[in-house]
């Protein structure tokens, strides 16, 4: 059974043509998520399914990511700590004359935006996307610029809800909403703490707040000595390459005023760079969360936390540049978030197997490509594919090396770039497998 059939085994559409449809769709975004949507299905037949498909005005993308959600909540069972990374993308469709579209940073730039939240282990394997929120702005009113509809720092109150409820239906793990500086909302607090804080939340501060004795929460919060240090090694990123960070830690008890009468309790942690190098900003993190810390172990493990919400910023790098979805030309915004909720999965997809292959590389890599897949990536490697199934790792490499990974002694593990771009010719290669040997070729 291929991935796509296993992950939306479940999908109800109302029709069983649609469900087949949308499994074959998913398995051919996801082996060329690069290739535009006809050069993704092929055929010009096949590319107008896709439309039509799309088109459905009866389908609603919540029924397509539906069976996703579901397996996403099996995954996080057996986990005893489930992290619930929650963070907002804008896509840029400027230019096109897409029906729905609103404006982005700027009033003239049109698009849409899409809020996730996104489940990974402490280990950061991706578990799934456990909620959506897409929406597009209304321009501003000329006279008073404002701008009407819904009150966006609503996503985050309501993100965090569903993560609530999603708690009482997997008792054992512990459910953690993280999420960046744009979610330091006091409504959001208010709001954990009135449902008994079914699932903990570690959110950046943005907000130098006033406590009820006068002083500030920046000052107040590193008063006293630091409990200890922390040290990480931190990654490479575009314009940064990978350093060593040595962090002082802080962590203190706080009330903030609620807005009322009343006050709300909360743990700050602050990890500070000490001795950064010359020109390079120092590493600053103020967190805030619900839990207690008992002690630097526990201040740590938060820390840790936090880093890994890095995840969902490679998550949205696949969305964007691996799936390209900012070139989809559907026509209206309804048939793109129809397109969209597909692309969510596909690029949960390619970050699982770019991560299962770091944490978990002598896994049987049958269990996440079928047969003829991982002999293709042995083929275009020129390399005599084994009798039995190899590891994850060593078939995600070999993937990545058909994308332009080299592989060497000291390049480590392969990114996500050279993944999805080496699974457009494993995936081709593969389907010329089963060609042939369906029709007895060779």
């Amino acid at each position: 059974m291929s991935w796509a059939a296993e992950e939306f085994r479940e999908i109800d559409l109302g029709d069983r043509r649609l469900n087949r449809r949308a499994v074959l769709l998913a398995e051919r975004l996801a082996a060329k998520p690069e290739a535009s949507l006809p050069g993704a299905c092929g055929g010009w037949a096949e590319t107008m399914a896709a439309y039509r498909f799309f088109q459905q005005e009866k389908l609603d993308w919540r029924d397509l990511m539906a069976p996703h959600w579901r397996c996403a909540e099996a995954r996080m069972r057996p986990c005893p700590v489930v992290l619930c990374l929650a963070d907002t993308t804008e896509l840029d469709f400027n230019g096109q004359a897409m029906a729905g579209l609103g404006p982005l940073s700027y009033e003239a730039q049109r698009g849409m935006y899409l809020h996730a939240t996104y489940a990974v282990t402490p280990d950061r394997e991706p578990l799934g996307v456990l909620d959506a929120w897409m929406w597009a702005r209304e321009p501003k009113d000329a006279k008073t610029g404002i701008r009407p509809g819904v009150k966006e720092s609503v996503r985050w109150i309501e993100g965090y809800e569903r993560i609530a409820e999603l708690a009482a239906e997997v008792p054992q793990t512990r459910l953690v909403f993280v999420a960046d500086r744009e979610s330091d909302i006091l409504a959001l607090m208010q709001r954990a703490q009135a449902l008994s804080h079914p699932a903990d939340w570690l959110v950046r501060a943005q907000h130098n707040r006033a406590l009820p004795g006068g002083q500030k929460l920046w000052a107040a919060s590193t008063a006293g000595e630091p409990l200890g240090g922390v040290r990480f090694e931190l990654p490479a990123r575009p314009g940064q390459t990978a350093r060593i960070v040595r962090q002082a830690v802080w962590v203190s008890t706080v009330e903030l005023p609620d807005g009322g009468n009343g006050r709300l309790a909360v743990t700050c942690v602050v990890a500070r760079e000490l001795s950064p190098p010359a020109g390079v900003k120092p590493v600053e993190w103020r967190l805030l969360t619900n839990r207690t810390v008992a002690g630097l172990d526990a201040a740590i493990e938060l820390i840790d936390w936090y880093r890994a919400r890095w995840e969902i910023e490679q998550f949205w790098h696949v969305v964007k540049n691996g799936c390209r979805v900012e070139a989809l030309q559907l026509g209206t915004l309804e048939r793109l978030e129809r397109a969209l909720a597909l692309f969510l999965v596909v690029a949960w997809r390619i970050a699982r197997l770019m991560r299962l292959s770091r944490t978990d590389p002598q896994l049987d890599a049958s269990l996440l490509f079928e047969r003829d897949e991982w002999i293709a990536a042995y083929a275009l490697n020129k390399k005599k594919p084994p009798a039995q199934p190899p590891t994850l790792n060593e078939v995600v490499r070999l993937i990545a090396m058909c994308g332009g990974f080299l592989g060497r002694k000291g390049d480590g593990e392969p990114g996500a770039k050279t993944l999805w771009q080496g699974l457009q010719a494993v995936m081709q290669f593969a389907e010329g497998i089963r060609f042939a040997r369906e029709n007895h070729v060779g």
